[in-house]
């Protein structure tokens, strides 16, 4: 195995350009012209809907109400595989001490872990489907796997964080997993040897939140306490953005989905959309009468829709393209702490400190 690399912020390049392809008039159109069709029938989470609906009549119902932890729910993920029998579960984390995998269509519970901790704080479902992962207060990443005799017990510890463990996200292989800590940084370890191949460090603050984006694992974003957003290159080590603008802790991040943008939600209670190509802010996410903190954030396959989880109690949805609330799914009675779209994109799962998780669609 190679050495392992350590990475900090001073070695930034001043942007990812030489991994931006060159595009002609011809093909910018197309692309255009496609994500025009996609935003006027965009069918996500909403797969009876007639084509034409918009943003006014944009609504969402509870589905499935999963019950069965004893405790605040942390943390949720979808299995990202499009196997059938994958793509329906469910895996989230509570301060009972259980991590839980869920089939939302029958609510049945596929598999119960029990943790040497309670004090966790994320999970991580891999696209396999063959491992959970978590991590909290202990500083430490747990790998637990769901198939052969060791099933449902410790069978990697990844230890090398010296802070809280806030984000775990497994890679499209499952080989390799994904960290960020109260630490201030990121790492990459190898899932087999339990061994950190790459260390992230340029936040001032505590690094809450990790995406990596879907079509390139290569690249990766990073939200902190510092109120800035990082994206992070593993090809050549490097920061090729930082983007600034939130007043407060960044809670969560997500890619926009054609990898062009990203998403963040702060405790200064806005949503934000970011442009890699301009390095600037796109559309802002707000409203006066909403004045809590983002917890966690998604969206729909076409990036039309923004789901936002919230402090006082509830989602809300946003357009993309006017920036303004179109739904606000309430049902929990208490913090919504995380939340997730479905392989299909036709199902939101929300997860909430008042112990239940709940499937909209």
């Amino acid at each position: 195995m190679g050495a392992k690399i350590s990475v900090s912020v001073q070695h930034a390049q001043p942007a990812l350009r030489h991994h931006m392809p060159s595009i002609s008039y011809e093909d910018l159109k197309q692309h255009v012209d496609y994500k025009a069709l996609a935003y006027k029938d965009d069918d996500s989470l909403q797969e009876n809907a007639p084509s034409n609906y918009t943003a006014s009549n944009y609504t969402l119902k509870m589905r499935k109400n999963l019950k069965g932890h004893f405790a605040k729910v942390y943390a949720v993920q979808w299995c990202l595989n499009e196997q059938e029998q994958y793509r329906k579960l469910i895996v989230s984390a509570s301060q009972d001490a259980k991590l839980i995998v869920w089939d939302a269509v029958s609510t049945n519970k596929k598999e119960v872990v029990p943790l040497q901790s309670s004090w966790v704080m994320t999970c991580g479902f891999s696209p396999t489907g063959t491992h959970v992962a978590c991590g909290g207060l202990d500083n430490i990443c747990s790998i637990y796997p769901l198939t052969g005799p060791a099933k449902c017990k410790v069978g990697r510890e990844l230890a090398g964080h010296t802070g809280y463990l806030s984000c775990c996200r497994f890679f499209a292989d499952g080989n390799s997993i994904l960290t960020s800590s109260g630490d201030m940084t990121s790492m990459v370890w190898d899932v087999e040897t339990g061994q950190d191949k790459m260390t992230f460090s340029g936040h001032d603050g505590d690094v809450m939140c990790i995406s990596m984006m879907e079509h390139d694992n290569n690249l990766f974003v990073s939200g902190a306490c510092d109120a800035t957003a990082m994206v992070w290159d593993l090809r050549d080590s490097t920061v090729g953005r930082v983007f600034e603008g939130h007043e407060s802790d960044i809670n969560a991040v997500k890619w926009f989905p054609d990898g062009c943008g990203v998403f963040t939600g702060s405790d200064d209670a806005s949503l934000r959309l970011f442009g890699l190509r301009s390095h600037h802010e796109i559309q802002q996410f707000s409203h006066d009468k909403v004045l809590c903190g983002v917890t966690s954030i998604d969206c729909s396959f076409s990036g039309r829709y923004v789901f936002g989880g919230y402090d006082d109690f509830n989602c809300y949805v946003w357009d993309t393209i006017s920036g303004k609330q179109v739904c606000a799914l309430a049902g929990h009675d208490n913090r919504v702490s995380s939340i997730g779209l479905s392989y299909e994109g036709c199902g939101l799962c929300t997860a909430s400190w008042d112990s239940f998780l709940k499937i909209w669609a």
